[in-house]
């Protein structure tokens, strides 16, 4: 099974820049932001008790190179997390009393769904072997999400997108939190329930209700929005789980804080899946699944969730 996350390795197109120093900052480009965005919506978090948990799967449908088990009882300390994943809203916030500029914006270009492009750009964009629906887009960077002539324009609460890990760690430090583990960010998805598939149960579309957004139709032709979104939904939408966490499942990949495998530092674990996830292709958005990438990889589906400690 592959990925519908953002291809990782050698990127084409990227400027050779250094990267900057653990805790420097950066200028960035001004954003034009109304006022009712809301800097402090949607930043609640909930504390969570910790405990001992049953971790991974078994799952038929796992892709046995993610490494999902087996299931194994794994202790966590309390600590909080986001309910909500990071919004644009709060990434603009952070972006101007920081002046921080990502590395999509450093690179000059980031993946984004062919779909969304217009032909012109489309056509001009460079393309990854083996994920053609994915193109390298110049200028397209997390406040111009399908590139140059793109804006946030109704999209404040939405996921903030197109950020590597190392965008997210520096947003965390800024924010007095850190990206979540994987045992962390299972344990909260996971939302009281044991071994469910998903955050809600067992059944994908319970009563024939749609409970996150992912892929609908035939992946990656056809989209028919049965759950209302083509792209990235509002960080609210759908009801939360147990521990009243929102969009564990779906909407954007979420990074974490732990390495893949190996201790390998250059690639990172992601959870969730995303709104191109689909059952025929990648079904990881059950919450044992994870996958990874390189921490400078951004996509249009790449997003994350703070988390912090409890004295």
């Amino acid at each position: 099974m592959k990925s519908c996350c953002a291809p990782s390795g050698p990127k084409p197109q990227a400027r050779d820049l250094p990267h900057t120093p653990e805790g420097a900052v950066r200028s960035s480009t001004a954003v034009c932001r109304p006022a009712h965005a809301g800097d402090a919506e949607y930043a609640d978090r909930v504390p969570l008790p910790g405990g001992t948990f049953r971790m991974g799967s078994e799952d038929a449908d796992a892709n046995p190179g993610d490494g999902e088990g087996p299931v194994r009882d794994v202790p966590v300390p309390p600590f909080a997390i986001d309910i909500y994943a990071v919004t644009n809203a709060r990434f603009a916030s952070f972006i101007e009393q920081t002046g921080y500029v990502t590395e999509a914006e450093e690179f000059g270009w980031s993946y984004v769904f062919a779909k969304f492009l217009p032909g012109p750009l489309r056509k001009a964009s460079a393309r990854p072997p083996g994920t053609p629906w994915w193109c390298g887009v110049q200028g397209a960077a997390w406040n111009r999400p399908e590139g140059p002539d793109s804006r946030l324009d109704g999209r404040w609460d939405h996921p903030v997108i197109h950020v590597t890990w190392r965008d997210a760690t520096a947003f965390g430090r800024w924010a007095g939190g850190r990206l979540p583990t994987e045992q962390e960010w299972e344990y909260a998805a996971r939302g009281g329930l044991d071994q469910a598939r998903y955050p809600w149960g067992d059944e994908l579309t319970p009563g024939g209700e749609h409970r996150c957004n992912i892929w609908q139709g035939t992946f990656p032709f056809r989209n028919t929005e049965a759950d209302g979104f083509a792209g990235t939904a509002p960080v609210h939408a759908f009801e939360p789980n147990g521990f009243g966490l929102h969009n564990v499942a779906g909407n954007v990949w979420e990074w974490s804080a732990d390495p893949w495998q190996n201790g390998d530092p250059d690639r990172r674990a992601m959870r969730g899946g995303s709104y191109l996830c689909h059952d025929s292709y990648c079904n990881r958005y059950r919450v044992a699944a994870r996958t990874a990438n390189t921490v400078d990889s951004s996509a249009g589906n790449l997003g994350f969730r703070m988390a912090w400690d409890i004295d």
